[in-house]
Protein backbone atom coordinates (compact mmCIF):
# COMPACT_ATOMS: atom_id res chain seq x y z
CA UNK A 1 0.00 0.00 0.00
CA UNK A 2 1.32 3.26 -1.12
CA UNK A 3 1.49 5.97 1.46
CA UNK A 4 -1.55 8.39 2.06
CA UNK A 5 0.93 11.02 1.63
CA UNK A 6 2.78 10.16 -1.42
CA UNK A 7 2.62 11.22 -5.04
CA UNK A 8 -0.83 10.65 -6.42
CA UNK A 9 -0.71 6.96 -7.92
CA UNK A 10 -3.61 5.31 -9.79
CA UNK A 11 -4.81 2.08 -9.05
CA UNK A 12 -8.03 0.58 -10.91
CA UNK A 13 -10.34 -1.49 -8.32
CA UNK A 14 -13.28 -2.08 -11.17
CA UNK A 15 -13.77 -0.02 -13.66
CA UNK A 16 -15.81 0.28 -16.80
CA UNK A 17 -15.11 2.31 -20.10
CA UNK A 18 -17.67 5.36 -19.38
CA UNK A 19 -18.40 6.79 -16.20
CA UNK A 20 -14.90 6.70 -14.66
CA UNK A 21 -13.86 8.77 -11.96
CA UNK A 22 -10.66 9.63 -10.22
CA UNK A 23 -10.91 10.26 -6.72
CA UNK A 24 -8.15 11.46 -4.57
CA UNK A 25 -8.43 10.27 -0.88
CA UNK A 26 -6.22 11.91 1.53
CA UNK A 27 -3.70 12.12 -1.60
CA UNK A 28 -3.51 8.57 -2.95
CA UNK A 29 -5.82 8.28 -6.52
CA UNK A 30 -8.31 6.04 -7.07
CA UNK A 31 -9.74 5.04 -10.62
CA UNK A 32 -13.16 4.06 -10.17
CA UNK A 33 -16.39 4.01 -11.87
CA UNK A 34 -19.40 6.56 -10.60
CA UNK A 35 -22.05 4.67 -10.44
CA UNK A 36 -21.68 2.13 -7.48
CA UNK A 37 -20.00 5.21 -5.64
CA UNK A 38 -22.70 7.60 -6.25
CA UNK A 39 -25.61 4.87 -5.67
CA UNK A 40 -24.03 4.05 -1.64
CA UNK A 41 -22.11 7.14 -1.26
CA UNK A 42 -24.66 10.15 -0.05
CA UNK A 43 -21.52 12.49 0.53
CA UNK A 44 -20.11 11.56 -3.49
CA UNK A 45 -23.57 11.65 -4.88
CA UNK A 46 -23.35 14.92 -3.65
CA UNK A 47 -20.26 16.46 -4.57
CA UNK A 48 -20.82 15.03 -8.06
CA UNK A 49 -24.56 16.91 -7.97
CA UNK A 50 -22.78 20.15 -6.71
CA UNK A 51 -20.37 20.36 -9.33
CA UNK A 52 -22.61 20.40 -12.16
CA UNK A 53 -20.45 18.71 -14.65
CA UNK A 54 -21.64 15.45 -16.18
CA UNK A 55 -18.03 15.36 -17.79
CA UNK A 56 -16.70 15.44 -14.16
CA UNK A 57 -13.60 13.10 -14.06
CA UNK A 58 -11.42 14.15 -10.65
CA UNK A 59 -12.99 14.33 -6.64
CA UNK A 60 -10.19 15.43 -3.60
CA UNK A 61 -11.52 13.74 -0.35
CA UNK A 62 -9.50 15.33 2.12
CA UNK A 63 -9.28 13.78 6.26
CA UNK A 64 -11.01 10.54 5.39
CA UNK A 65 -10.99 8.53 8.56
CA UNK A 66 -8.75 5.42 8.50
CA UNK A 67 -6.79 6.70 5.24
CA UNK A 68 -6.75 5.36 2.00
CA UNK A 69 -6.71 1.76 2.98
CA UNK A 70 -9.87 2.07 4.57
CA UNK A 71 -11.47 4.15 1.27
CA UNK A 72 -10.59 1.17 -0.39
CA UNK A 73 -12.14 -0.98 1.81
CA UNK A 74 -15.11 0.89 1.15
CA UNK A 75 -15.12 1.04 -2.27
CA UNK A 76 -14.47 -2.97 -2.27
CA UNK A 77 -17.72 -2.47 -0.18
CA UNK A 78 -19.94 -0.64 -2.73
CA UNK A 79 -18.78 -2.86 -5.92
CA UNK A 80 -19.51 -5.55 -3.79
CA UNK A 81 -16.35 -7.30 -3.65
CA UNK A 82 -15.70 -9.81 -0.74
CA UNK A 83 -13.63 -8.58 2.48
CA UNK A 84 -14.05 -9.48 5.72
CA UNK A 85 -14.72 -7.21 8.57
CA UNK A 86 -12.84 -7.95 11.76
CA UNK A 87 -12.33 -6.35 15.09
CA UNK A 88 -9.02 -4.61 13.58
CA UNK A 89 -10.80 -2.71 11.00
CA UNK A 90 -14.48 -2.35 12.03
CA UNK A 91 -13.93 1.13 13.73
CA UNK A 92 -12.15 2.28 10.41
CA UNK A 93 -15.24 1.13 8.50
CA UNK A 94 -17.62 3.04 10.93
CA UNK A 95 -15.84 6.11 10.39
CA UNK A 96 -15.24 5.97 7.12
CA UNK A 97 -18.72 5.05 6.29
CA UNK A 98 -19.93 8.04 8.60
CA UNK A 99 -18.06 10.12 6.02
CA UNK A 100 -19.31 9.11 3.21
CA UNK A 101 -22.95 9.06 4.00
CA UNK A 102 -23.37 5.00 3.47
CA UNK A 103 -26.99 5.11 5.16
CA UNK A 104 -29.96 3.23 4.63
CA UNK A 105 -31.05 6.07 2.65
CA UNK A 106 -29.56 5.11 -0.16
CA UNK A 107 -29.62 0.82 0.21
CA UNK A 108 -30.43 -1.21 2.58
CA UNK A 109 -28.28 -3.19 4.76
CA UNK A 110 -25.29 -0.48 3.58
CA UNK A 111 -22.12 0.00 5.55
CA UNK A 112 -23.41 1.45 8.21
CA UNK A 113 -25.68 -0.98 8.85
CA UNK A 114 -23.08 -3.82 8.77
CA UNK A 115 -20.46 -2.39 10.88
CA UNK A 116 -23.21 -1.57 13.54
CA UNK A 117 -24.20 -4.70 13.40
CA UNK A 118 -21.19 -6.24 13.50
CA UNK A 119 -20.20 -4.01 16.46
CA UNK A 120 -23.78 -5.50 18.26
CA UNK A 121 -23.63 -9.00 17.70
CA UNK A 122 -19.65 -9.17 17.80
CA UNK A 123 -17.44 -7.31 19.35
CA UNK A 124 -20.34 -6.60 22.58
CA UNK A 125 -20.81 -10.05 23.72
CA UNK A 126 -16.90 -10.20 24.17
CA UNK A 127 -14.32 -7.88 26.86
CA UNK A 128 -11.42 -8.86 24.93
CA UNK A 129 -12.68 -7.44 21.47
CA UNK A 130 -14.63 -4.51 22.85
CA UNK A 131 -10.62 -3.80 24.59
CA UNK A 132 -9.76 -4.08 20.76
CA UNK A 133 -12.02 -2.34 19.50
CA UNK A 134 -11.69 1.10 21.63
CA UNK A 135 -7.78 0.89 21.29
CA UNK A 136 -8.20 1.25 17.49
CA UNK A 137 -10.27 4.21 18.09
CA UNK A 138 -7.33 6.73 19.15
CA UNK A 139 -6.56 6.95 15.52
CA UNK A 140 -9.99 7.88 14.82
CA UNK A 141 -11.03 10.67 16.64
CA UNK A 142 -13.03 12.77 17.10
CA UNK A 143 -15.43 10.72 13.96
CA UNK A 144 -15.09 7.91 16.23
CA UNK A 145 -16.58 9.33 18.98
CA UNK A 146 -19.44 11.11 17.29
CA UNK A 147 -20.39 7.67 15.83
CA UNK A 148 -20.07 6.80 19.54
CA UNK A 149 -17.89 3.50 19.07
CA UNK A 150 -16.01 4.69 22.57
CA UNK A 151 -19.00 4.89 24.43
CA UNK A 152 -20.01 1.49 23.46
CA UNK A 153 -17.20 -0.33 23.64
CA UNK A 154 -16.94 1.06 27.25
CA UNK A 155 -20.45 0.06 28.39
CA UNK A 156 -19.60 -3.28 26.80
CA UNK A 157 -16.52 -3.74 28.69
CA UNK A 158 -17.94 -2.62 31.92
CA UNK A 159 -20.79 -4.76 31.36
CA UNK A 160 -18.73 -8.06 30.44
CA UNK A 161 -16.81 -6.99 33.87
CA UNK A 162 -19.78 -7.44 35.99
CA UNK A 163 -20.34 -10.73 34.37
CA UNK A 164 -17.52 -12.11 35.33
CA UNK A 165 -17.14 -11.09 38.58
CA UNK A 166 -20.52 -12.61 39.23
CA UNK A 167 -19.21 -16.07 37.36
CA UNK A 168 -16.03 -16.02 39.21
CA UNK A 169 -17.67 -15.18 42.80
CA UNK A 170 -16.83 -19.05 43.51
CA UNK A 171 -13.39 -18.94 42.51
CA UNK A 172 -13.07 -15.91 44.35
CA UNK A 173 -13.99 -17.88 47.54
CA UNK A 174 -11.55 -20.80 46.88
CA UNK A 175 -8.82 -18.21 45.92
CA UNK A 176 -9.71 -16.36 49.67
CA UNK A 177 -8.53 -19.72 51.30
CA UNK A 178 -6.07 -21.04 48.49
CA UNK A 179 -2.40 -20.19 47.79
CA UNK A 180 -1.31 -16.62 46.60
CA UNK A 181 -0.68 -17.61 43.19
CA UNK A 182 -4.11 -18.67 42.74
CA UNK A 183 -5.18 -15.55 43.82
CA UNK A 184 -2.97 -13.79 41.48
CA UNK A 185 -4.89 -15.69 38.73
CA UNK A 186 -8.18 -14.93 39.94
CA UNK A 187 -7.26 -11.42 39.86
CA UNK A 188 -6.01 -10.98 36.63
CA UNK A 189 -8.91 -11.85 34.19
CA UNK A 190 -9.11 -8.42 32.19
CA UNK A 191 -6.24 -6.23 34.14
CA UNK A 192 -3.76 -7.46 31.40
CA UNK A 193 -6.49 -6.62 28.47
CA UNK A 194 -7.06 -2.83 29.62
CA UNK A 195 -2.97 -2.42 29.33
CA UNK A 196 -2.97 -1.62 26.08
CA UNK A 197 -5.71 1.40 26.31
CA UNK A 198 -4.56 4.85 25.84
CA UNK A 199 -4.63 6.78 29.01
CA UNK A 200 -7.57 8.87 28.55
CA UNK A 201 -9.93 5.43 27.22
CA UNK A 202 -8.35 3.82 30.22
CA UNK A 203 -9.37 6.58 32.92
CA UNK A 204 -13.15 6.27 30.86
CA UNK A 205 -13.00 2.59 31.46
CA UNK A 206 -12.00 2.42 35.29
CA UNK A 207 -14.53 5.41 36.24
CA UNK A 208 -17.35 3.14 34.46
CA UNK A 209 -16.28 0.28 36.57
CA UNK A 210 -16.57 1.70 39.89
CA UNK A 211 -20.16 3.01 38.63
CA UNK A 212 -21.58 -0.39 38.19
CA UNK A 213 -19.58 -1.95 41.37
CA UNK A 214 -16.80 -3.98 40.39
CA UNK A 215 -14.34 -4.99 42.69
CA UNK A 216 -12.21 -2.20 44.33
CA UNK A 217 -9.15 -5.15 44.49
CA UNK A 218 -9.67 -5.67 40.26
CA UNK A 219 -9.68 -1.92 40.10
CA UNK A 220 -6.26 -1.69 41.86
CA UNK A 221 -4.86 -4.64 40.71
CA UNK A 222 -6.01 -3.26 37.07
CA UNK A 223 -3.85 0.03 38.01
CA UNK A 224 -0.78 -1.32 39.08
CA UNK A 225 -0.20 -3.27 36.22
CA UNK A 226 -1.09 -0.38 33.77
CA UNK A 227 1.30 1.40 35.76
CA UNK A 228 3.64 -1.00 35.45
CA UNK A 229 3.32 -1.55 31.40
CA UNK A 230 3.59 2.50 31.31
CA UNK A 231 5.84 3.80 33.37
CA UNK A 232 9.11 3.53 33.07
CA UNK A 233 11.12 2.21 36.18
CA UNK A 234 7.21 1.65 37.80
CA UNK A 235 9.14 -1.56 40.00
CA UNK A 236 12.98 -0.53 40.13
CA UNK A 237 14.72 1.81 42.67
CA UNK A 238 15.97 5.36 41.04
CA UNK A 239 19.85 5.96 41.72
CA UNK A 240 20.65 9.56 42.69
CA UNK A 241 22.52 11.25 39.53
CA UNK A 242 23.08 14.50 40.32
CA UNK A 243 24.00 15.22 36.69
CA UNK A 244 20.56 14.10 35.58
CA UNK A 245 19.07 17.00 33.31
CA UNK A 246 14.67 17.60 33.43
CA UNK A 247 12.46 17.19 31.89
CA UNK A 248 13.91 14.01 29.45
CA UNK A 249 12.48 12.60 26.36
CA UNK A 250 8.46 11.14 27.22
CA UNK A 251 8.16 12.55 30.71
CA UNK A 252 5.03 14.87 29.68
CA UNK A 253 3.30 11.13 28.97
CA UNK A 254 4.47 10.08 31.95
CA UNK A 255 3.40 12.55 34.09
CA UNK A 256 -0.22 12.58 32.28
CA UNK A 257 -0.48 8.83 32.97
CA UNK A 258 0.60 9.14 36.76
CA UNK A 259 -1.63 12.25 37.78
CA UNK A 260 -4.72 9.83 35.93
CA UNK A 261 -3.70 7.07 37.67
CA UNK A 262 -3.26 9.10 41.17
CA UNK A 263 -6.86 10.75 40.24
CA UNK A 264 -8.25 7.03 39.72
CA UNK A 265 -7.24 5.36 43.29
CA UNK A 266 -10.10 3.83 45.17
CA UNK A 267 -10.55 6.07 48.68
CA UNK A 268 -8.12 4.88 50.93
CA UNK A 269 -10.67 3.83 53.82
CA UNK A 270 -12.08 1.35 51.48
CA UNK A 271 -9.08 0.30 50.01
CA UNK A 272 -5.87 -1.37 50.29
CA UNK A 273 -3.17 0.09 48.53
CA UNK A 274 0.40 -1.29 48.94
CA UNK A 275 2.59 1.03 50.16
CA UNK A 276 5.18 -0.32 47.65
CA UNK A 277 3.27 0.77 44.63
CA UNK A 278 2.13 4.15 46.18
CA UNK A 279 6.31 4.79 46.72
CA UNK A 280 6.96 3.71 43.38
CA UNK A 281 4.48 6.14 41.81
CA UNK A 282 5.86 8.75 44.64
CA UNK A 283 9.47 8.34 43.01
CA UNK A 284 7.89 8.07 39.27
CA UNK A 285 5.85 11.32 40.10
CA UNK A 286 8.56 13.38 41.23
CA UNK A 287 11.22 12.26 38.64
CA UNK A 288 9.09 13.46 36.03
CA UNK A 289 7.65 16.79 37.92
CA UNK A 290 4.14 16.01 38.35
CA UNK A 291 1.48 18.32 39.94
CA UNK A 292 2.00 19.15 44.12
CA UNK A 293 -1.71 18.07 43.79
CA UNK A 294 -0.78 14.65 42.25
CA UNK A 295 2.13 14.17 44.72
CA UNK A 296 0.39 15.37 47.97
CA UNK A 297 -2.35 13.23 47.12
CA UNK A 298 -0.11 10.07 47.24
CA UNK A 299 2.22 11.19 50.50
CA UNK A 300 -1.41 11.61 52.31
CA UNK A 301 -2.47 8.14 51.34
CA UNK A 302 0.90 6.93 52.97
CA UNK A 303 0.81 8.78 55.83
CA UNK A 304 -2.93 7.54 56.56
CA UNK A 305 -0.35 3.91 56.61
CA UNK A 306 2.96 5.40 57.73
CA UNK A 307 3.30 2.76 60.69
CA UNK A 308 3.40 0.07 58.51
CA UNK A 309 5.91 1.84 56.18
CA UNK A 310 9.31 0.13 55.73
CA UNK A 311 12.90 2.19 56.27
CA UNK A 312 13.54 1.54 52.35
CA UNK A 313 10.68 3.33 51.18
CA UNK A 314 10.93 6.45 52.93
CA UNK A 315 14.81 6.58 51.04
CA UNK A 316 13.80 8.50 48.64
CA UNK A 317 16.31 9.87 46.20
CA UNK A 318 16.61 13.25 45.55
CA UNK A 319 16.61 14.70 41.89
CA UNK A 320 17.37 18.39 43.34
CA UNK A 321 21.25 19.45 41.24
CA UNK A 322 21.37 21.92 44.08
CA UNK A 323 23.08 19.02 46.05
CA UNK A 324 21.13 19.94 49.29
CA UNK A 325 21.25 16.11 50.00
CA UNK A 326 21.20 12.74 48.63
CA UNK A 327 17.72 11.96 49.84
CA UNK A 328 14.14 13.67 49.23
CA UNK A 329 13.80 15.02 53.13
CA UNK A 330 11.13 17.50 52.47
CA UNK A 331 9.08 14.68 51.23
CA UNK A 332 9.60 12.13 53.85
CA UNK A 333 9.07 15.43 56.41
CA UNK A 334 5.70 16.68 54.51
CA UNK A 335 4.31 12.57 54.86
CA UNK A 336 5.08 12.78 58.79
CA UNK A 337 3.06 16.11 59.14
CA UNK A 338 0.15 14.21 57.49
CA UNK A 339 0.38 11.40 59.52
CA UNK A 340 0.60 13.32 63.06
CA UNK A 341 -2.61 15.48 61.97
CA UNK A 342 -4.07 12.12 61.39
CA UNK A 343 -3.74 11.21 64.90
CA UNK A 344 -5.05 14.12 66.27
CA UNK A 345 -7.82 13.63 64.15
CA UNK A 346 -8.24 10.65 65.04
CA UNK A 347 -8.13 11.73 69.31
CA UNK A 348 -10.32 14.70 68.29
CA UNK A 349 -13.07 12.64 67.59
CA UNK A 350 -13.03 10.46 70.72
CA UNK A 351 -15.43 11.32 73.01
CA UNK A 352 -13.75 9.79 76.04
CA UNK A 353 -10.33 8.35 77.02
CA UNK A 354 -10.47 4.81 75.94
CA UNK A 355 -8.51 5.56 72.83
CA UNK A 356 -5.50 7.18 75.16
CA UNK A 357 -4.95 3.65 77.06
CA UNK A 358 -0.92 2.62 76.42
CA UNK A 359 -2.14 -0.05 74.21
CA UNK A 360 -4.42 2.12 71.90
CA UNK A 361 -3.82 2.18 68.29
CA UNK A 362 -3.17 5.32 67.87
CA UNK A 363 -0.64 5.56 69.93
CA UNK A 364 1.16 2.36 69.21
CA UNK A 365 0.86 3.52 65.75
CA UNK A 366 2.97 7.18 67.16
CA UNK A 367 5.73 4.71 68.91
CA UNK A 368 6.22 3.09 65.68
CA UNK A 369 6.72 5.82 63.43
CA UNK A 370 8.56 7.53 66.26
CA UNK A 371 10.80 4.16 66.23
CA UNK A 372 11.01 4.63 62.13
CA UNK A 373 11.96 8.10 61.96
CA UNK A 374 14.89 7.34 64.24
CA UNK A 375 16.05 4.88 62.56
CA UNK A 376 15.60 6.92 59.08
CA UNK A 377 17.45 10.12 60.65
CA UNK A 378 20.10 7.70 61.79
CA UNK A 379 20.40 6.25 58.14
CA UNK A 380 20.30 9.70 56.58
CA UNK A 381 22.53 11.87 58.90
CA UNK A 382 26.12 10.14 57.07
CA UNK A 383 24.73 12.60 54.53
CA UNK A 384 27.72 14.74 53.67
CA UNK A 385 24.92 16.59 51.65
CA UNK A 386 22.33 17.14 54.65
CA UNK A 387 22.48 20.24 55.96
CA UNK A 388 21.91 21.40 59.89
CA UNK A 389 18.97 23.16 58.95
CA UNK A 390 17.18 20.56 57.44
CA UNK A 391 18.38 17.22 60.01
CA UNK A 392 16.80 19.78 62.54
CA UNK A 393 13.91 20.53 60.96
CA UNK A 394 13.17 16.75 60.44
CA UNK A 395 13.58 15.68 64.12
CA UNK A 396 11.35 18.94 65.37
CA UNK A 397 8.37 17.99 63.71
CA UNK A 398 8.20 14.57 65.93
CA UNK A 399 6.74 15.46 69.31
CA UNK A 400 8.46 14.48 72.12
CA UNK A 401 5.70 12.11 73.26
CA UNK A 402 6.13 9.80 70.34
CA UNK A 403 9.29 8.00 71.93
CA UNK A 404 9.34 6.24 74.91
CA UNK A 405 13.07 6.84 74.67
CA UNK A 406 16.32 8.87 72.86
CA UNK A 407 17.87 6.23 72.15
CA UNK A 408 17.61 5.77 68.18
CA UNK A 409 17.56 9.60 68.38
CA UNK A 410 20.84 9.77 70.20
CA UNK A 411 22.08 7.73 67.88
CA UNK A 412 20.89 9.51 65.02
CA UNK A 413 22.57 12.43 66.26
CA UNK A 414 26.06 10.81 67.29
CA UNK A 415 26.19 9.70 63.43
CA UNK A 416 25.56 12.88 62.29
CA UNK A 417 28.33 14.43 64.64
CA UNK A 418 30.48 12.03 63.30
CA UNK A 419 29.83 12.22 59.74
CA UNK A 420 30.01 16.29 59.91
CA UNK A 421 33.42 17.13 61.91
CA UNK A 422 33.28 20.83 60.84
CA UNK A 423 30.52 21.66 62.88
CA UNK A 424 31.66 24.17 65.25
CA UNK A 425 30.32 23.79 69.20
CA UNK A 426 27.45 25.78 69.39
CA UNK A 427 25.55 23.94 66.22
CA UNK A 428 26.73 20.82 68.19
CA UNK A 429 24.87 22.28 71.34
CA UNK A 430 22.33 22.83 68.92
CA UNK A 431 21.57 19.51 67.81
CA UNK A 432 21.95 17.92 70.99
CA UNK A 433 19.40 19.69 72.78
CA UNK A 434 17.21 17.42 71.34
CA UNK A 435 18.07 14.75 73.59
CA UNK A 436 16.35 14.00 76.31
CA UNK A 437 18.96 13.04 78.81
CA UNK A 438 16.05 11.48 81.18
CA UNK A 439 14.79 9.34 78.52
CA UNK A 440 17.95 7.46 77.30
CA UNK A 441 18.57 4.03 78.43
CA UNK A 442 21.26 2.73 80.85
CA UNK A 443 23.79 1.81 77.46
CA UNK A 444 23.25 4.34 75.83
CA UNK A 445 24.01 6.63 78.65
CA UNK A 446 27.00 5.08 79.31
CA UNK A 447 28.03 5.53 75.49
CA UNK A 448 27.11 8.95 75.99
CA UNK A 449 29.39 9.57 79.15
CA UNK A 450 32.53 8.46 77.19
CA UNK A 451 31.24 10.20 73.83
CA UNK A 452 34.00 12.73 72.74
CA UNK A 453 31.96 14.23 69.84
CA UNK A 454 29.27 15.42 72.63
CA UNK A 455 29.98 19.11 73.82
CA UNK A 456 31.15 18.75 77.62
CA UNK A 457 27.41 19.89 78.77
CA UNK A 458 25.59 17.18 77.31
CA UNK A 459 28.40 14.94 78.87
CA UNK A 460 27.36 16.40 82.14
CA UNK A 461 23.71 16.34 81.54
CA UNK A 462 24.09 12.51 81.21
CA UNK A 463 26.03 11.83 83.84
CA UNK A 464 24.11 14.30 86.35
CA UNK A 465 20.63 12.77 85.39
CA UNK A 466 22.16 9.13 85.71
CA UNK A 467 23.26 9.77 89.22
CA UNK A 468 20.02 11.58 90.20
CA UNK A 469 17.59 8.19 88.75
CA UNK A 470 19.97 5.84 90.81
CA UNK A 471 19.41 8.06 93.82
CA UNK A 472 15.43 7.81 93.23
CA UNK A 473 16.00 4.45 92.08
CA UNK A 474 17.59 3.42 95.27
CA UNK A 475 15.41 5.38 97.26
CA UNK A 476 11.94 4.39 95.98
CA UNK A 477 10.87 7.63 95.19
CA UNK A 478 11.55 7.85 91.24
CA UNK A 479 8.93 9.69 89.36
CA UNK A 480 6.52 10.77 92.95
CA UNK A 481 8.03 14.39 91.64
CA UNK A 482 6.79 14.01 88.05
CA UNK A 483 3.52 12.88 89.18
CA UNK A 484 2.63 15.46 91.84
CA UNK A 485 3.89 17.90 89.50
CA UNK A 486 0.97 16.92 86.87
CA UNK A 487 -1.35 16.46 89.74
CA UNK A 488 -0.95 20.13 90.95
CA UNK A 489 -0.76 21.37 87.24
CA UNK A 490 -4.32 19.24 86.96
CA UNK A 491 -5.65 21.22 89.85
CA UNK A 492 -5.12 25.11 87.67
CA UNK A 493 -7.12 23.54 84.53
CA UNK A 494 -10.39 23.63 86.98
CA UNK A 495 -10.09 27.63 85.66
CA UNK A 496 -10.25 26.21 82.24
CA UNK A 497 -12.97 26.03 79.32
CA UNK A 498 -14.49 22.73 78.91
CA UNK A 499 -12.66 22.39 75.70
CA UNK A 500 -9.27 23.65 77.60
CA UNK A 501 -9.49 21.33 80.10
CA UNK A 502 -9.92 18.46 78.63
CA UNK A 503 -7.19 19.01 75.78
CA UNK A 504 -4.84 19.87 78.80
CA UNK A 505 -5.98 16.21 80.64
CA UNK A 506 -5.61 14.55 77.59
CA UNK A 507 -2.12 15.81 77.35
CA UNK A 508 -1.13 15.32 81.01
CA UNK A 509 -2.33 11.67 80.31
CA UNK A 510 -0.38 11.63 77.56
CA UNK A 511 2.79 12.34 79.45
CA UNK A 512 1.94 10.19 82.38
CA UNK A 513 1.64 7.18 80.04
CA UNK A 514 5.59 7.78 79.07
CA UNK A 515 6.92 8.71 82.00
CA UNK A 516 5.29 4.82 82.83
CA UNK A 517 7.15 2.88 79.95
CA UNK A 518 10.08 5.16 80.73
CA UNK A 519 9.97 3.88 84.47
CA UNK A 520 9.27 0.29 83.24
CA UNK A 521 12.40 1.03 81.04
CA UNK A 522 14.63 1.76 83.99
CA UNK A 523 13.19 -0.75 86.22
CA UNK A 524 14.54 -3.09 83.90
CA UNK A 525 17.58 -2.11 83.41
CA UNK A 526 18.18 -2.42 87.33
CA UNK A 527 16.86 -6.35 87.20
CA UNK A 528 19.51 -6.84 84.29
CA UNK A 529 22.26 -5.08 86.63
CA UNK A 530 21.05 -7.39 89.57
CA UNK A 531 21.17 -10.05 87.31
CA UNK A 532 24.55 -9.12 86.18
CA UNK A 533 25.84 -8.93 89.92
CA UNK A 534 24.48 -11.98 91.26
CA UNK A 535 26.14 -13.85 88.24
CA UNK A 536 29.52 -11.85 89.62
CA UNK A 537 29.00 -13.22 93.32
CA UNK A 538 28.29 -16.89 92.24
CA UNK A 539 31.43 -16.79 89.82
CA UNK A 540 33.85 -15.91 92.62
CA UNK A 541 34.84 -17.07 95.81
CA UNK A 542 35.00 -14.42 98.71
CA UNK A 543 31.35 -13.78 98.82
CA UNK A 544 31.19 -10.65 100.82
CA UNK A 545 34.35 -8.90 99.12
CA UNK A 546 33.10 -9.95 95.63
CA UNK A 547 29.73 -8.55 96.57
CA UNK A 548 31.00 -5.06 97.96
CA UNK A 549 33.37 -4.89 94.94
CA UNK A 550 30.49 -5.14 92.37
CA UNK A 551 27.96 -3.31 93.90
CA UNK A 552 30.77 -0.23 94.29
CA UNK A 553 31.34 -0.53 90.72
CA UNK A 554 27.56 -0.78 89.54
CA UNK A 555 27.33 2.62 91.63
CA UNK A 556 30.32 4.01 90.53
CA UNK A 557 29.21 4.27 86.97
CA UNK A 558 26.90 6.74 88.43
CA UNK A 559 29.44 9.37 89.33
CA UNK A 560 29.32 12.59 88.27
CA UNK A 561 32.08 13.85 90.22
CA UNK A 562 35.11 11.85 91.68
CA UNK A 563 39.08 12.20 91.70
CA UNK A 564 41.85 11.15 89.75
CA UNK A 565 41.71 7.75 91.52
CA UNK A 566 38.06 7.62 91.42
CA UNK A 567 38.15 7.89 87.47
CA UNK A 568 41.29 6.01 87.37
CA UNK A 569 39.30 2.87 89.16
CA UNK A 570 35.99 3.35 87.42
CA UNK A 571 37.98 2.74 83.95
CA UNK A 572 39.34 -0.70 85.26
CA UNK A 573 35.96 -1.33 86.73
CA UNK A 574 34.18 -0.84 83.07
CA UNK A 575 36.75 -3.07 81.50
CA UNK A 576 36.64 -5.82 83.94
CA UNK A 577 33.17 -5.93 83.66
CA UNK A 578 33.46 -6.45 79.55
CA UNK A 579 35.30 -9.70 80.36
CA UNK A 580 33.10 -10.73 82.81
CA UNK A 581 30.06 -9.96 80.50
CA UNK A 582 30.69 -13.39 78.46
CA UNK A 583 28.84 -14.87 81.03
CA UNK A 584 26.69 -12.46 81.84
CA UNK A 585 25.17 -9.33 80.10
CA UNK A 586 27.01 -8.71 76.59
CA UNK A 587 26.81 -5.13 75.35
CA UNK A 588 25.12 -4.53 72.21
CA UNK A 589 24.61 -1.07 71.94
CA UNK A 590 27.85 0.60 70.52
CA UNK A 591 28.93 3.52 68.53
CA UNK A 592 31.99 4.37 66.69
Amino acid sequence: MVSPYNSFTTRTIFSEVAGDITIAANGESFLLHKFPLVSLSGKIRKMVADANDPNLSELDLNHVPGGPETFELAAKFCYGMNFEITTTNVARLRCVAEYLEMTEDYREENLIARTETFLDEVVSPSLEKSVQVLSSCDALLPTAEEVGIPDKCIDAITRNACQEQLVSSLSRLDCDSGSLELKDRCLEWWVEDLSVLSIDFYRRVIMAMGHVGVHIDSIIASLMHYAQVSLKGIGKPQIWNPARSYPCKGEKGQRTIIETLVSLLPPEKSSSVPLNFLFGMLRIGIMVDATLACRLEIERRIAFRLEMVLLDDLLIPSVQTTGDSLFDVDTVKRILIHFLQRIDQEENEDCGYESEGIDSPSHGALLKVGRLIDTYLAEIAPDPYLSLDKFTAMISVLPDYARIIDDGLYRAIDVYLKAHPTLSEHEAKKLCKFIDCQKLSQEACNHAAQNERLPVQMTVRVLYFEQLCLKNALSGSCGDTFVSQKISSGLTSAAMSPRDTYASLRRENRELKLEISRMRVRLSDLEKEQVFMKQGMMDKTGHGKTFLTSLSRGIGRFGIFGNPSGEKHHKSGRKSRTSEGKTGRSRRYSLS
